[in-house]
């Protein structure tokens, strides 16, 4: 069945909830509203007290949701916009990402953040971050970001049945931007594994979230000869995928809607020049956004990746 990301997170959920009863959601207006973005639309009516309306206090539900996890239930956290993770920071990084270690693998917490992430929508300040680094950052999570509809439900029910906590950042320009087939069936998709989108022989370009689409849009009106790599997981991150790719093409890309310092654009490109430096022709390429707070409407554009900025990018790096 063809569906947009939204209703292939809702019925990724609702699939969860049915399949077990300690699952739950947790988060302002997820309940009675079905969400912002109505992903958790129906979930109240269908599963009564499973689907919680929390007072608008991100540290309080992330916290809670710790307790109820290491009680025996698996919390599902909506954070209406990932900009709004940061009043969660200390609940994320010192105890959601730590009981592992902290409790020498006896205890692990087997729960999900969830939160529109990313640009694209002219949204207002702080409504458009791209935090995946930060989270990387906390050793003990894993942090997961799909690409469209299908990679959207197989990704999450992955999640909700991982027993460590995982960041799940759902880019919210393309929640309805295009419809995938979806098969309608319980499914999952592995996390730490990468998907090798397309096949080439000159070029890789890896990249991840709402950039994959712009990867593809481009190559569509620049054909070229490339491998595209979506990592779908941030962390673990899935190098032995793209070190494959290098090693055949010896070119790299890579596309990011992150800011440029500090980023895991970064990071890829490090690990590519440590691990496959003599199988490289060229120096690896960053396309990002620029190193500068989210613009307001105006430039909004200008600030995110575009077709323009990926072909300059392909252009230089086959010059060398």
């Amino acid at each position: 069945m063809k569906m947009h990301m939204v209703a292939a997170l809702n019925q990724a959920l609702d699939q969860a909830m049915a399949k077990d009863k300690s699952v739950l959601v947790m988060g302002e207006d997820v309940g009675v509203d079905g969400g912002v973005f109505r992903v958790t639309e129906g979930l109240y009516q269908k599963y009564p007290g499973r689907s919680i309306d929390t007072p608008l206090a991100e540290s309080a539900i992330v916290g809670v949701a710790v307790g109820l996890a290491l009680n025996g239930m698996k919390p599902i956290c909506e954070i209406q916009f990932s900009g709004f993770t940061y009043q969660a920071f200390g609940q994320i990084k010192q105890h959601l990402a730590r009981f592992r270690q902290r409790s020498d693998g006896c205890m692990t917490l087997p729960m999900i953040v969830r939160a529109p992430c990313a640009g694209g929508i002219r949204a207002l300040e702080h409504h458009s971050e791209s935090p995946e680094a930060f989270y990387v950052h906390c050793q003990g999570l894993k942090v997961v970001m799909p690409s469209g509809p299908y990679d959207a439900k197989g990704l999450l029910l992955a999640s909700i049945e991982d027993p460590d906590p995982v960041m799940f950042f759902e880019p919210k320009s393309i929640y309805r931007a295009f419809k995938e087939e979806v098969p309608e069936d319980y499914y999952t998709i592995p996390l730490g594994k990468a998907n090798l989108v397309r096949e080439g022989s000159k070029l890789t370009i890896v990249t991840w979230g709402a950039m994959l689409r712009l990867v593809q849009q481009t190559l569509e009106a620049n054909p070229m000869d490339a491998d595209v790599i979506d990592m779908r997981t941030l962390a673990p991150l899935d190098m032995e995928t793209v070190l494959t790719s290098i090693k055949k093409t010896g070119r790299a890309i890579v596309v990011s809607e992150e800011t440029r310092a500090g980023s895991m654009a970064g990071d890829i490109a490090a690990r590519i020049q440590e691990d496959a430096i003599m199988h490289l022709d060229a120096p690896v390429i960053r396309v990002t956004s620029f190193d500068i707070p989210f613009p307001q409407f105006a430039l909004e554009k200008y600030h995110l990746p575009n077709v323009k900025r990926v072909q300059a990018a392909i252009a230089k790096v086959m010059s060398y």
